[in-house]
């Protein structure tokens, strides 16, 4: 299951904002490997408050989202979705700068990251 994690400066989700980030993270994995994985997205939204968070040592006032996107990592090399890592980098920042706008764009960081097969469980059983 593709699950993101959203480290976002608290202010920046004020009711409004969380379904929509949520829907547009969902439609970034289904943009990459269709829609029907869509469905599967997971999505937590973590707020950091303005004061707890900086970038080069210095604490910001903007919002400087830090995204990861986890799953399996062999769903990365599936011959039907070349340069599935790169596309999903650029549909995820795309998704983000749609939600919060195009001034956010240069400040999203994402991080793709692969779980090897068997490190994965769902119910209690490894998946």
């Amino acid at each position: 299951m593709p699950h993101y994690t959203v480290h976002i400066r608290e202010e920046a989700l004020d009711g409004t904002v969380e379904p929509k980030l949520i829907s547009a993270l969902a439609d970034a994995v289904g943009a990459v490997y269709g829609q029907e994985f869509r469905r599967l997205v997971g999505v937590d939204l973590i707020g950091v408050p303005q004061h707890r968070r900086g970038v080069g040592g210095d604490p910001v006032d903007h919002d400087a989202p830090l995204v990861t996107l986890s799953m399996r990592e062999a769903a990365y090399h599936v011959p039907e979705v070349p340069d599935a890592p790169a596309r999903l980098v650029v549909a995820t920042t795309d998704a983000l700068a749609g939600v919060l706008g195009e001034a956010v764009r240069e400040q999203v960081v994402v991080t793709i990251v692969g779980v090897p097969d068997g490190r994965t469980g769902v119910g209690g059983a490894v998946a």
